[in-house]
C-alpha cells in the first residue's frame, strides 16, 4: 500500500528498473490515447502494475490491516502459504486524521499480526499547512499506536545528529528538540543553516557554542531521520524481525525534499507543479545528477538512467530478484474455478411449497449449499457484521466455524445447543462485529486474493443494505478499482419491507448508488429462484469467465410463498426483466412492472384491476432496472455511431413493442430506480416509489404512506388509462373514493 501522492517516485524507480520507458513517463496523466500512466495508484487503469488504490486518504491503512489478517485466514485454513509475507502500508501523517486510518488499530494487535508494518511519512505538513503546527504529530501518533499495542519505531534524527547527541551532557539538545513544535520544525527546513543556528541552537548559549565550529552548510546538512538511508534501513531491519504484534515506523522527513527554494518545507510545496530552469539545475547539483546545463536549457529536459551494465542498476536488479520480484506488481496466476450448475440450486428453483420464507432465508440456504460444494466450498468466505442471527445464519456457526486466530479458549454460553457459537482457527465465517468498514475490507481482501495471493476466493458479505453504499461507498468504489470479484448482499432491503426500524435503517436508494460503480452488477430479485439464477450466473461470470465485475443483490426479510421457477424465464431474469403473468383478453389493458417484494403488491393490483374494473394487466418482474438501462444505453450508443447499419433495439423496447396499454412500475425504492428505463418504454410510463425518509410502522401502513401499495398501483393505472382516453375521469374519481385514498394527503417526501 503506497502513498498515492508518491506515484511519480514509484514511476521513477520503475523507470530505473527498466519496467517503464520514456514514452510512458512522457504520458503521465495522459491515459486516453493508451500507454499513459495514471495519476495515482489505480489497478483498473494499470492492471499489471498497481495493486491497491490508496489516494482516497484513509482507505489504505484499514485495507492493509484486513489484508494482513486475510493472509493469516488463508494460511490457517490451508488455502495458501503466506508465512514470511509482509503487508507494508506507506502512509502520510496528515492522512492519519482520516477516521478510517486509525479506526481499526486494535484489531491487528488482538490478532497478533506481525506480518503488518505501517510506515508513516511524518513530513509535518498536509496540503494547506502543518499537520500539528502547535503540537507534535509524531508524539501524538506514538501515543496512539503504543496505547493500542503496536510496536513503535521512531526514525527522527539522521546520523549527523549522533555526535551532537552524544555530547549533550546536560540534556539541553533534548530539551530544545522537545520545546520546538512542528510549525517551527517546518520553518527551519524552509530557511537555511544560519536561521537554524540562531533559532534552534541559539535558544541556549551552551547549544550555540556546541555548533560554533560548524559552518551554516554543515548545520543545514543535519538531516531528518526519515531521509537517512542508514537509519531507515535499521528501522526496516527491526520491523521485519518483530514478532507477535504489528509495527509502525514513524519517520520524520521534509515535504518537498530536494526542491530547495522551489518548495522544500514551504506551505506551497504540495501545489508546486513545475520547476523553473534554475530550480532544476539546483536539484541536479544537490543530487549530483550527470545532466549538463545545455540539456536543461534545451527544449526537453532529459531523463537520466545509468547504463544497463552500471553497478547501480545491477545492484538494484539483483536485490529485487533476491526479494522475489518488483513492486508494485499485480499478478494473475489463480486458476478459474468450476462453479456449480443451476441444477445445484434446485431447492430454490422448486420454490417453498406452502411454506412462507423470505429471500434472505433462501439466500442463506444457498450459501450453506455453496459452502458444502466439493469444488468451490473451501473458497466461499461468508462475511457478516454482527447480524448473523438477524439473517438466520446462526446455523453456519457450528457447521463451518467462526474464524478466530486464537481458536476458542472459553466454553460458549450456548455450548449445549445444536447451533452453538463456535470459534475456530480454521473457521470459515468472518464475524466482524459492528464494523461495516472492517467487514468490507475483509470482503475486498478476499475479492482480490486471486491477484494478491494466487487463490480465488468467493466472498459473500451480507449486511443491512442501508449500511453499505451509503456508509462505506468510498471503500466499495476502491474495490471496483481493484477489480474485486464477489457478492454484496444487501439484507433487510427495501424502504417499507424493513418495517419497524425506521428512518436510519430503511433503504430506498442503494439500487441508485450501486450502478454508479461501472463494474457493479445490481439486482433486486423478488423470489428465491430469481436469486438462484442470478447467483449461479454471477459465479460463472466472475470465477469461470473471469469477468472484472462484482455483484450487489438485495434480499428482503418479508416471508411469503416462494413459487417454482416458470419455464423459459432464465434469460429474462439475467437481462433484468421477464413476463411473470399474462392477463386475460380485453379491449383495454395495462402493463404492470414490479421488483422485489413490491412485485406482490403489483400482482394484487392486477387482480383488483381485472376483478373490480374489468381491466386485464400483464405483470412483469423486473430484477434489475440498472442492467436494463445499461443495455439500452449500449444500443443507443451503437445506433448513434452506426447510422447506416440496421438499428439495434433495446431489450425493454423489444419486450414492450407489441404490448398494449400504459406502463406502470412500482418498487420499494426511490422513483428514480424504475425511472431509469423511461427512454425505452414505448408508451405512457408512470413510476411509483418510496421517495422520502423512512419511519417505523407495519409494512401495510408504510406502503400506503409511500403510495406503493396495491391501491395506488390501481389508481396510477386508471389515471394513466384516463390520460390515454380509455377511462373517464369520473371512473378515476370513483376509484379514489372506493379505494379509500385521500386525494389531499401530503406528499410523503415532504414529511
Amino acid at each position: 500500500f503506497l502513498q498515492g501522492h508518491a506515484s511519480p517516485g514509484i514511476y521513477a524507480r520503475a523507470f530505473l528498473e527498466g519496467r517503464l520507458n520514456e514514452q510512458q513517463l512522457n504520458r503521465f496523466r495522459q491515459e486516453v490515447g493508451g500507454g499513459g500512466l495514471s495519476s495515482y495508484p489505480h489497478p483498473w487503469l494499470m492492471p499489471d502494475f498497481w495493486q491497491f488504490p490508496t489516494v482516497s486518504m484513509g482507505l489504505g491503512p484499514m485495507m492493509a490491516i484486513y489484508q494482513a489478517r486475510f493472509l493469516r485466514y488463508l494460511e490457517n485454513r490451508g488455502l495458501a502459504e503466506t508465512k514470511g509475507r509482509k503487508v507494508w502500508a506507506f502512509l502520510g501523517d496528515g492522512e492519519m486524521d482520516e477516521p478510517e486510518s486509525m479506526g481499526a488499530l486494535t484489531m491487528p494487535v488482538r490478532e497478533g499480526l506481525d506480518n503488518l508494518v505501517f510506515v508513516i511519512n511524518c513530513n509535518l505538513q498536509r496540503l494547506d499547512g502543518p499537520v500539528r503546527g502547535n503540537g507534535k504529530i509524531i508524539q501524538e501518533l506514538e501515543a496512539a499506536f503504543r496505547g493500542a499495542g503496536w510496536g513503535v519505531i521512531k526514525v527522527i534524527w539522521g546520523s549527523r545528529w549522533d555526535p551532537l547527541l552524544a555530547r549533550d551532557d546536560k540534556g539541553l539538545l533534548h530539551r530544545v528538540m522537545e520545546e520546538c513544535v512542528d510549525g517551527e520544525y517546518q520553518d527551519f527546513k524552509a530557511k537555511d543553516g544560519a536561521y537554524v543556528r540562531e533559532h534552534f541552537f541559539g535558544r541556549y548559549p551552551e547549544l550555540k557554542e556546541m555548533v560554533a565550529n560548524m559552518s551554516d552548510e554543515e548545520i543545514w546538512r543535519l538531516q531528518r531521520g526519515g531521509l537517512d538511508a542508514i537509519k531507515v534501513h535499521a528501522a526496516y531491519h527491526a520491523a521485519v524481525r518483530a514478532e507477535g504484534h504489528p509495527i509502525v515506523i514513524l519517520a520524520k522527513t521534509i515535504k518537498g525534499f530536494g526542491m530547495g527554494e522551489a518548495g522544500e518545507g514551504k506551505m506551497t510545496a504540495h501545489q508546486a507543479k513545475k520547476l523553473t530552469t534554475e530550480d532544476l539545475k539546483a536539484f541536479r547539483d544537490r543530487f549530483n545528477i550527470p545532466i549538463s546545463d545545455e540539456q536543461i536549457d534545451g527544449d526537453s529536459v532529459p531523463y537520466y538512467r545509468p547504463p544497463e551494465d552500471s553497478e547501480e542498476l545491477q545492484y538494484l536488479k539483483e536485490h529485487r530478484r533476491e526479494l522475489g520480484g518488483y513492486l508494485p506488481k499485480r499478478s494473475y496466476t489463480a486458476e478459474p474455478l468450476k462453479v456449480p450448475s443451476l441444477e445445484a440450486f434446485q431447492q430454490q428453483l422448486d420454490g417453498s411449497g406452502e411454506r412462507e420464507i423470505s429471500t434472505t432465508m433462501a439466500f442463506v440456504r444457498m450459501l450453506t449449499m455453496l459452502c458444502r460444494d466439493e469444488n468451490i466450498g473451501r473458497h466461499i468466505v461468508p462475511i457478516v457484521p454482527d447480524e448473523a442471527r438477524t439473517f438466520g445464519m446462526e446455523g453456519m456457526f457450528r457447521q463451518f466455524g467462526i474464524y478466530s486466530s486464537k481458536g476458542q479458549t472459553y466454553k460458549p454460553q450456548d455450548a449445549e445447543q445444536l447451533m452453538f457459537y463456535k470459534e475456530d482457527v480454521q473457521g470459515q465465517v468472518l464475524e466482524e462485529g459492528i464494523n461495516e468498514a472492517g467487514a468490507f475490507c475483509s470482503w475486498t481482501a478476499a475479492a482480490t486474493s486471486y491477484a494478491n495471493s494466487g487463490v480465488r476466493m468467493i466472498p459473500f458479505y451480507i449486511y443491512y443494505s442501508m449500511f453499505g453504499f451509503q456508509r462505506i461507498g468510498d471503500f466499495i468504489w476502491a474495490a471496483g478499482d481493484m477489480q474485486a470479484r464477489g457478492c454484496l448482499i444487501g439484507g433487510t432491503a427495501g424502504r417499507t419491507t424493513l418495517a419497524g426500524e425506521g428512518l436510519q435503517h430503511q433503504d430506498g436508494h442503494s439500487l441508485i448508488v450501486a450502478p454508479t460503480i461501472p463494474n457493479c452488477v445490481a439486482y433486486d430479485p423478488a423470489y428465491g429462484y430469481e436469486l438462484a439464477v442470478i447467483v449461479q450466473d454471477g459465479l460463472r461470470r466472475m470465477y469461470q469467465e473471469q469477468e472484472k465485475i462484482f455483484y450487489y443483490i438485495t434480499c428482503m426479510n418479508e416471508n411469503y410463498v416462494q413459487p417454482a421457477m416458470p419455464p423459459g424465464v432464465k434469460d429474462g431474469i439475467l437481462k433484468g426483466m421477464y413476463l411473470f403473468r399474462t392477463g386475460s383478453q380485453g379491449k383495454v389493458r395495462a402493463q404492470l412492472l414490479g421488483s422485489g417484494t413490491i412485485l406482490r403488491e403489483v400482482l394484487a393490483a392486477a387482480d383488483m384491476l381485472e376483478a373490480d374494473y374489468g381491466i386485464p394487466a400483464d405483470v412483469w418482474s423486473v430484477t434489475s432496472f440498472s442492467e436494463l438501462r445499461r443495455e439500452g444505453m449500449a444500443c443507443d450508443r451503437w445506433n448513434m455511431r452506426h447510422p447506416q447499419e440496421p438499428r439495434r433495439d433495446s431489450y425493454v423496447a423489444q419486450s414492450f413493442i407489441a404490448r398494449q396499454g400504459p406502463f406502470i412500475a412500482a418498487t420499494d425504492y426511490m422513483q428514480i430506480v424504475a425511472d431509469q428505463i423511461r427512454e425505452w418504454v414505448p408508451g405512457r410510463y408512470v413510476v411509483l416509489g418510496t421517495d422520502g425518509y423512512g419511519r417505523s410502522d407495519a409494512r401495510k401502513a408504510l406502503r400506503e404512506f409511500f403510495e406503493v401499495d396495491r391501491r395506488h398501483v390501481v389508481l396510477a393505472t386508471l389515471k394513466a388509462l384516463h390520460d390515454e382516453g380509455s377511462v373517464d375521469a369520473s371512473n378515476v374519481q370513483e376509484a379514489i373514493e372506493k379505494l379509500g385514498i385521500d386525494p389531499d394527503k401530503p406528499d410523503p417526501v415532504t414529511l
